[in-house]
This record gives C-alpha cells, structure tokens and sequence, in this order.
C-alpha cells in the first residue's frame, strides 16, 4: 500500500499540470511550440520519477524538484511549471519534514524560502506584485513544514505508545519469573550461609566433644541464635525487601559479614572501602557472603582476604583463599546444590560487571569481580556536530550560489527608488509572527498579545506600502497565524474560553479598517457586521479544531494509560502469586525443620540439632528444583498473539483436552497490538479457566470493525472468574463480555478505541 501511494501522488500532480500546461492552452487554441513541449517533458518526467522515490532520499528530492522547476520555468510560458513548482515542491518538503529530524526539515524550509527569494530579486525584484506572491510561497512552506512535523509527532508518540504496551505485556510474563529468580537466589543465600554455618559449627563442636565439652554450649547457642536468623531472613523473603532506612550502610554490612565468619574460626582479613547502597552495593555483598561460605564448606580454618576497592572507572570484589589445612575435616562438604557459581555470576552481571573464579598458585580459590565503579563513560554521537555544520554549509552554497543564469530567464528592469513595496511589510509581519508562535508553549498569554498587536499592523503596512491587491488577502493571511494559536491553546488541558471572542474582535476590526481605508460603497456597519462574523467563524473554527484534536490525544492517553495501569496490576499479581505459592513451599518445609532445629537445640541434643540443620539444607534444595522446574514449565508458553493460536491449543490437548481454533477469512492476519494481546490473553484465559475438561472451541470472527470471541466449552461455573480476570482489558478496549447460553462465552473487542488508536497496515 505504501509503495502505491508514493507512485499515485507524483502521477496525480503530473496530471494536474498537464491539465493546467498545455492542457488548458491547446482549449483556447494557443497550440505551445515543440521546444516548449520538450522543455517541459525533460523537467516533469525526472521530477515525477524523483517524487516517487522521496521516501529514501527526501533531501535529494526536495533540491532537485526545486531547481528543476526553477529552471523548466525560464524558457516556458507563465504556468508551465505551476503544479510541480508548488504541490511538487510541497509534497517533498512534507516528505522531508516527516522522514528526517526537526533541524533538517527547518533548515530545508528557510534555506528554500531564501533560495525563492533570491530568485525572485534575480529576475524582476521585489516590486512585482508587491512581493505578496514571495509571502504566500513562505507561508505555503512554512504550512507544509509544520504539517509533516506533527504527522512525524504523531507517528513517533503512536511508536512509543505500541512499544509501551508490548513492553508491559512482556513484563507482565517476565515479572514473575524475575521474582521466582530472586526469591531462589535469596532463598540459596539463607541456605549457603546460616544453615550451612549451624551444620559446620555442629560437626567442629561433635569431633571436639571429648577434648573440648564447652564448644557443645557454644554450638547449641549458635544454632538457636541461627535458627531465628533464619525464619527472619526466610520471613524477609516472602515479604517486601526492606527500605533502605532500615539497612546498615554496605560497608558494615560487609564488616558485619565478615566478623560473622570469624566468629565461625575462619581467620578473614577485609579492606573494604565505602559504598554508596544501589546494585553494586548489594551484587558485592553477595559475592563475598557466598565465596565465604564455600570457604568454610570446602577449606574450614584456611586463611581469607576480602578486598573491595571502590574507584572511579570500576569496583574491584577480591575474595582469595588459602590452600586446605591438612587434618581438618570439612563438615560441610556435599551440602552445596551446585547453583553457587550460577548465581555469583548472576549477580555480577545484573550490576553490569563481571565474575571469573579459579585456583590460585597456592592452591587455594580465588573470586574476582569487576563492576562498575562512580562514573560512567559518555559516548556522544560521532561526527554529529560535524553533519549539522555539513548540513548548515551545503544550505549556504545552495542559497548563494547564482541561482540562475540570468541570460536563460527573461531580464527585466528592476526597480529604482527608496519606496518600500508592501511585499516586504508583509513578509517582515509574517516572520515576525512566525517567531511569536515559537514562543507560544512558553508564554501563551504573551503570544497570543503579540499575535493580535501584529494583526492590527497589517492594515496599516497596506496603506504604507500603496498595495493595491485584494483587500481580504492581507488580513485573511494574519489570521492564519492567529488560528494556529488558538488551535493549540484549546488543544491543551485549560484551554482559555474568552481568547477566540477577543481574536474575533482584533480581526474584524482590522478587516473593516482595510475595507473602508479602501473605499467601498457598502455601507460601515454592514462591512463591520460581515467582518465580524468571518473573523468569528474563522476563530471559532479553529478553537473547534483544537478542542477536538485535545480530546482525542486525551483520550488515546488515558486508553494507553488504562491498558498500561492494568497489565501492571495483573503483572503484580502474577508476581505475588508465585510468591505466595513459594512461600507456601517454605511454611511447609524450611522452616519448619528449622523450628525443629531450633526446639532441639534448645534441649541440648547437638547431635539431633545437626541432623535437622541437614535436612533444613535438603528441604531448601528441593524446593528450589522446584522452583526451577516451574521456571522450565513456564518458559515454554507461547507468544501472545493470535498467530500462537495453534500452539497454545496443542499444549491444552497435550493435557488430555481436546481443543478447536476456527479463525474464519474475515479476520485480518494483523491486528492493532493491543487488540492482538487482548485477545490471545482472552483465549488464554477462556482455556485455563474453563473448569472440567469438557471439549472447548473457540471461534473468531470479524464484523463491523469488531473482533468477536465466541468461545464454547466453558463450563457456567467458571463464567465469573473469567469474567473477574477479563474485566481490566475489556475495559481498556471498550469490550464487552456476554454469556451463556450454557457453556458459552462471547467477547466484542472493537478495533479501534475511543483512543482513536489506528489500525495497523
């Protein structure tokens, strides 16, 4: 579709000017010379062809339309080159202005206007026609210009909006396995490092019973002690993380951790610089609590250094370990589940660094971490200042260079004298109403004063510059300006009621004082009267305009932020859902062999204190096969888009339940995205949620501009759970949700929003 219009446009204004020259001179007779035709035909043929490549070379269109234009006009009869010299110049400069950035499509707009200009004064001055001709050219640009910027606004605000929503969708099934993820590396670090501990200073105190009674007490005191560490941390776990107002600053974090170990027996020296709290805060903490702790599991008593230097370009975590003491047994050996070295590397790498491990010379282990330290490098854009200055000389050249020689075009006479013609008042009002709606977003009221002082100019830049055209023109060309302000001032959110009244009553009063400085024989206040109510209708027009483009972008942006707000509250669900559902597994297992443990170490049995603190490890390990299996399960889900259809009903059939897709040929293969999700999401839920294992079948169907659901198999019983989950996309869609009868359920999802959210091609 894209490639045909950019063909039609170009042919359409060859049509056209081949219906103004030589169409309309060949109807009066006027037959044009052969040189004349083949003039024109070598000028419209490579601009027509240019015209329909002017979506990948915009820039190039433009200069080449305009100078080819520019020249075909010289030697050809006076509206020869009118269609292709305007339309064709306009289309290329729209096309510029929606394809490339704001600086190139502003530079391309004045560079032209100059270059029109300079052209002008080249063959006949600024007198002829009094300029006015070079002033509608610059406003027609200045038009075209800020139509293509808004339509390249819109697409790229609909881009963001359809990247915002596709990114919520994934986040919705990306969250909870982000939160399975960190409970499971939380739930390894209580395991790895408290139970761990218990069991390690259990098995010491055990093999040292006979030499050393007191280190049993010791052992006991400790267990409990970590046995309420550990439901608190395991209770952190399955609540919110803390704010930061609660932890300790990290570097007594990590002198805390430290001085925990040596409490184990593990001589640790530490050099630990300060660290601001963020993720390399808590990704070092990490890394030297689990490098510790496989210490005292593999290497129990071996000396350990602990470096942690913070610096400008990175943050260096060094935990190095001395080789095995021979003769002293590791307790603690074989407890690990083999998921330490995932997660360090995990944990480095969410931080934004890296993490290698290996044996040193010694014979000991070594952990080193690389992240990201107080600053980070900038890179800039290479060769963009470069390219604007490149762009800036390239529209200087082409502006000053001899436009045309003047020995191809008619040679006139120019004007002599120091009578300043009413072309240039008007072209310095109209620049100057330019700049004053530049200002507009930044002092409205202001503006809009100033725009309305300017307006009452223009009368009187008539009367100086003797302009003796049509007496509407000029102030039908000021209230141009006025009507663009008034148009985004009711765009906005407050938009100002009494300003089109006091834009009607400048405007009439200026229009009824260029009529009757003119002379007429109607009389004052019928001129007065029909002025006033042209100035009105105009006005209010254009307050129309921008209340009505206000509220469709109000309106799309509280759709989007309805769809957004709902994705995010089911995505939170679905997150503390998989919470519940491992906190579950923790009520059942963990802790309560940790309270176990806790109960006979309170009893003084230390050999029953060990023994539970085992199996608090294998219960802790379990679960996280768990965890990781539904992480598996869940990795296999499909897309969520209507093409993934099929796939989602082979995996409900694969469950013992047969299932039926029928997709009839009026539903299009793409769909706007958010009807797209909405609409997998619904299948999704209508299969989940259906109850028994009755056969289902859903059907789709389009009619009237309306994605129908209609879905067969769902048993009554589940209706209102279906409709509970739907309910938040069905409103953000304008849907609807009807059912029965009996096991049916049918959903309405219309295309197109009261967002006004279009429909992709």
């Amino acid at each position: 579709m894209k490639r045909i219009d950019d063909r039609l446009l170009p042919v359409l204004l060859l049509c056209a000017q081949a219906v103004v020259w030589p169409g309309a001179a060949l109807v009066r007779g006027d037959v044009p010379s052969t040189s004349a035709l083949l003039v024109a035909a070598l000028v419209a043929g490579p601009v027509t062809a240019l015209l329909t490549l002017r979506r990948t070379r915009p820039v190039t269109t433009l200069v080449v339309t305009a100078a080819a234009c520019a020249l075909g006009a010289g030697p050809l009869p006076a509206g020869a080159m009118a269609v292709l010299g305007t339309a064709g110049v306009a289309l290329a400069l729209f096309t510029v202005a929606t394809e490339r950035d704001t600086f190139t499509s502003v530079l391309s707009v004045m560079a032209l206007a100059l270059w029109q200009l300079l052209y002008g004064l080249t063959l006949h001055g600024i007198s002829e026609r009094d300029g006015l001709d070079l002033v509608l050219t610059a406003l027609l640009y200045a038009t075209v210009c800020g139509a293509g910027l808004l339509v390249r606004r819109a697409r790229r605000t609909r881009r963001t909006s359809e990247r915002l929503l596709r990114r919520a969708e994934s986040e919705r099934h990306r969250l909870p396995a982000v939160e399975r993820r960190r409970m499971e590396r939380e739930l390894h670090d209580v395991s790895a490092h408290h139970l761990t501990a218990v069991v390690v200073t259990a098995g010491a105190a055990l093999g040292l019973r006979e030499r050393r009674p007191e280190l049993s007490q010791e052992a006991l005191r400790f267990a409990v002690d970590t046995g309420h560490e550990v439901t608190r941390a395991l209770g952190a776990v399955r609540a919110p993380a803390p704010s930061g107002e609660d932890l300790p600053s990290p570097e007594e974090r990590l002198l805390d951790l430290v001085a925990g170990f040596r409490r184990l027996g593990q001589r640790v020296d530490a050099e630990i610089d300060p660290l601001p709290d963020g993720a390399v805060a808590d990704a070092a903490y990490g890394i030297v609590r689990e490098a510790l702790t496989n210490v005292v599991r593999y290497a129990p008593g071996a000396p350990t250094r602990v470096l942690c230097r913070y610096g400008d370009d990175r943050t260096d975590v060094v935990v190095t370990s001395g080789a095995p003491l021979p003769g002293t047994p590791a307790h603690g050996a074989g407890l690990g589940g083999g998921r330490g070295q995932g997660f360090l590397r995990s944990r480095a790498r969410e931080a934004g660094g890296t993490l290698t491990t290996g044996p040193t010379r010694e014979g000991g282990w070594e952990v080193r971490a690389a992240l990201p330290g107080r600053t980070t490098a900038l890179t800039e854009r290479p060769g963009t200042r470069g390219y604007r200055l490149a762009q800036v000389t390239a529209a200087a050249g082409l502006v000053l260079q001899p436009l045309l020689p003047t020995l191809v075009v008619r040679a006139e006479s120019l004007p002599t004298g120091s009578h300043v013609s009413a072309g240039v008042l008007f072209a310095l009002l109209a620049a100057a109403q330019a700049v004053t709606l530049l200002w507009l977003r930044r002092a409205p009221l202001t503006a809009h004063g100033v725009l309305l002082a300017l307006a009452a100019l223009w009368p009187v830049a008539m009367a100086a510059g003797g302009y003796t055209g049509p007496v509407v023109l000029p102030p039908a060309l000021s209230m141009l300006a006025t009507c663009a302000a008034l148009a985004a001032d009711a765009s906005g959110y407050r938009p100002r009621p009494l300003l089109p009244a006091t834009a009607a009553v400048v405007h009439a009063a200026t229009l009824t004082a260029a009529v009757l400085d003119r002379g007429t024989t109607a009389p004052g206040w019928a001129v007065a009267v029909s002025a006033t109510a042209a100035a009105s209708l105009a006005a209010g027009a254009a307050h129309g305009c921008g209340l009505l483009r206000g509220r469709r972008e109000r309106a799309a942006r509280d759709s989007r932020d309805a769809r957004l707000t709902a994705w995010t509250e089911e995505a939170v669900r679905d997150a503390w859902a998989e919470r519940r559902r491992i906190a579950g597994g923790l009520e059942t297992t963990v802790l309560a062999r940790t309270a176990d443990m806790v109960t006979e170490a309170e009893a003084g049995r230390l050999d029953a204190t060990a023994e539970r603190a085992r199996e608090a490890l294998a219960a802790m390990r379990a679960l996280l096969d768990t965890v990781r299996e539904g992480e598996a399960e869940r990795a296999l889900r499909p897309q969520p888009t209507l093409q993934a259809l099929d796939l989602l009903a082979r995996q409900c059939r694969a469950t013992g339940r047969e299932v039926g897709i029928r997709l009839t040929d009026r539903v299009p293969r793409h769909l706007p995205t958010a009807v797209d999700l909405a609409a997998y999401h619904a299948a999704e839920t209508l299969l989940a949620t259906g109850g028994d294992d009755r056969p289902a079948l859903l059907e789709l169907d389009m009619t009237e501009g309306t994605l129908t659901i209609t879905a067969t198999g769902v048993a009554p019983a589940a209706h209102p759970a279906v409709r509970e989950r739907l309910a938040p996309r069905l409103a953000a869609l304008d849907g609807t949700l009807t059912t029965g009868p009996a096991d049916t359920v049918r959903l309405r999802l219309p295309l197109t929003t009261g967002g006004g959210e279009e429909r992709e091609r």
